[in-house]
């Protein structure tokens, strides 16, 4: 009988999730997802729910317990919190019952160390950024590989050379190419689930500084206010790869997603870093930038840069961007993550 995999998806915003499910489908053997899955599309999936990790009451969740005394090795582990407990149990529950070949990581410290504890070997998401803290250090040295959902070209330059020995460089595991449709003049404006959206006002400012383009804002947008006639804000859409493709130039932040999308278009990004813990975004818009794929501007800009931005982005070579997009990303992930699961299996 063919051993299943696992994969746990962390909860922040939806591209976790995104990847499990594009590699679960190309994979030639059962794929369990495991996370806190509720407001998210898992149809068709085999799933398996956990109770929510996330700190009881009103503090916000870092993914940091801020706990003095908590081992060097985690990054939480909070303390009397009933979910872990019961989210603990339960992957513990699902690994001696389904004996796993391989769970693939995506991503927490923890459920890595608990695997590892749990004699289950580990395929541990790294995402981009310098992660050498103690806790990252300890997950990656216990797992079996480290799987990289960027290219080996946005590896940040103090990664230690061991990690980087250690890696499966996947490229981007995100949406398919689609082609340019058109010669559009418009800009549109991409904002994921795990960020902070955009803000109305913000939008209309730059809105306003480049009125002779149509802007087109894809995602959340909080705030109210009056907007000028060539902003249209869209919120969610299903069709978000399409409006890209037909723009001349695209906006949005340092995500994965956001990124993987940009480049699966080949289109001209003006990329806008958010902080992010490790300089998850800030690094990966440093190595766009350097590549010359991208024009890069850390937060959101003044109306005044607007109209320079702009004119710096649509001079971009898109076809610098689209180099980084490798189409069979996602086959050739699922084909290594069945030959380490086959190597298990064999020992």
């Amino acid at each position: 009988m063919t051993r299943g995999i696992g994969w746990y998806v962390h909860h922040q915003g939806a591209g976790h999730l995104q990847r499990a499910r594009a590699v679960a489908a190309a994979l030639p053997r059962p794929c369990t997802i495991l996370g806190t899955l509720a407001g998210l599309d898992t149809a068709g999936l085999d799933r398996l729910d956990l109770p929510d990790d996330r700190p009881l009451g009103d503090a916000a969740f870092d993914g940091r317990d801020g706990e003095s005394e908590r081992p060097e090795a985690l990054h939480y582990a909070p303390l009397n919190h009933p979910g872990i407990r019961a989210r603990m149990a339960r992957i513990a529950e699902w690994a001696a019952r389904t004996e796993p070949a391989l769970l693939v990581v995506d991503v927490s410290v923890e459920v890595a160390l608990l695997a590892r504890l749990l004699s289950v070997p580990t395929l541990v998401v790294r995402l981009a950024g310098t992660r050498t803290d103690r806790p990252h250090l300890e997950a990656f040295r216990g797992a079996t590989r480290l799987l990289a959902p960027f290219p080996e070209a946005l590896e940040a330059a103090g990664v230690p050379d061991w990690i980087r020995a250690k890696t499966v460089y996947a490229g981007f595991l995100g949406a398919p190419a689609q082609a340019a449709t058109g010669t559009s003049r418009d800009i549109v404006v991409v904002f994921g689930r795990g960020g902070a959206g955009g803000d109305l006002a913000a939008l209309a400012a730059a809105a306003r500084a480049v009125p002779d383009r149509a802007w087109h804002v894809l995602g959340p947008v909080s705030g109210s206010g009056p907007t000028p006639d060539n902003l249209h804000v869209h919120g969610w859409v299903p069709d978000v790869a399409a409006r890209v493709a037909g723009a001349a130039l695209m906006v949005g932040g340092g995500g994965d997603g956001v990124v993987a999308l940009a480049a699966s278009q080949a289109k001209r990004f003006l990329c806008l870093p958010e902080a992010r813990a490790y300089g998850e975004q800030t690094e990966k818009g440093a190595a766009l930038a350097g590549l010359g794929a991208a024009i890069v501007h850390e937060g959101w800009p003044p109306a005044s840069a607007w109209p320079d931005l702009v004119r710096a982005g649509l001079a971009l070579d898109p076809s610098v961007l689209g180099a980084l997009h490798r189409p069979d990303a996602v086959d050739a992930t699922a084909a290594a993550i069945e030959r380490l699961a086959q190597s298990f299996e064999r020992a």
